[in-house]
């Protein structure tokens, strides 16, 4: 594992909208998922070598000192440039150890992942959750194991990250998935959105937030063709892709009015939240304000 440099880990967000987050914090720079449709590759990140994963040097520490620096707590958020949760995290721990910190200094926690290690923690989750908001989004964006398999290669299968919301719901975890992206033409039919939603009601997932589409800008475009065109051959992805899209940074899919009428109605059938309003109110939920007040 190589180490970089950092002065701090534990930063706050701009805009507390995304899930109610107050702060930001990634102890891992880099994924080795290897998602084809990952927008963390773009330039404009700087990320070299994105799948290369690089720890903080001394993550603990640095995420100490940024807790006790905070006059003010609230609900830290994780994964949104990199995996908390990627392979290497199963022996160095480092998030555990973190989630230790943020729970020993009275913030909430909102962790996005694809990873199953996530249950691992449970222990950890559920002694937060005594005190502060804790939230799990789990990604899944193809209810076909086949399928994540090809666009997210080294991630676990859609199938094991369902079995993860299933244990993280029974321990009294707020549970989810994140359906995002969506991508065009290949998984933006009704039956694999209804399929998730499904698996998730099944699974005791309390939210589903979607985004039917995906985004695309500078390298990353060119990563993600290149990745069409070897594993989808002569079905012309690329070509529907540059014809409707161009150069355009959101792709929405053609099909995302239909998308949603059809996953609103199921969602509204099962009992999951799907607005950000209402997910954000529902996990804090309970949460006084004094708890998440000055330290």
């Amino acid at each position: 594992m190589e180490y970089i440099p950092a002065k701090t880990i534990v930063n706050r967000t701009k805009d507390t909208s995304w899930f109610g987050t107050d702060y930001n914090m990634n102890i891992y720079k880099g994924c080795c998922h290897g998602c084809i449709y990952c927008d963390s590759r773009s330039e404009c990140y700087h990320v070299e070598e994105f799948d290369r994963v690089r720890a903080k040097e001394n993550a603990l520490e640095v995420i100490r000192n940024d807790l006790r620096r905070k006059v003010r707590t609230g609900v830290i958020g994780t994964g949104a440039m990199s995996d908390p949760y990627n392979p290497f995290e199963g022996e160095l721990m480092l998030t555990r150890r973190a989630l230790e910190l943020v729970d020993a200094y009275g913030f909430g926690i909102a962790i996005a992942t694809k990873s199953t290690l996530v249950t691992r923690d449970i222990d950890i989750l559920s002694d937060i959750k005594s005190h502060s908001p804790t939230l799990v989004k789990v990604t899944v964006t193809a209810a076909d194991d086949a399928l994540s398999k090809a666009i997210e290669p080294n991630a676990p299968p859609s199938s094991k990250r369902f079995e993860a919301i299933r244990t993280l719901s029974q321990a009294g975890i707020f549970t989810g998935v994140l359906l995002m992206p969506v991508l065009p033409f290949i998984e933006d039919s009704d039956e694999n959105v209804l399929a998730i939603v499904s698996k998730a009601h099944e699974c005791g997932a309390r939210f589903i937030y979607p985004a039917f589409g995906m985004t695309l800008r500078q390298n990353q475009r060119d990563w993600y063709y290149e990745k069409l065109g070897g594993l989808f051959p002569g079905q012309g992805l690329v070509e529907r892709y540059q014809k409707r899209y161009g150069e355009r940074y959101t792709c929405t899919s053609p099909r995302a009015k239909a998308l949603w009428g059809v996953f609103k109605e199921a969602c509204d059938r099962y009992g999951i939240l799907y607005n950000m309003t209402d997910i954000v109110n529902a996990y804090k939920l309970g949460y006084a304000d004094s708890q998440l007040s000055f330290f």
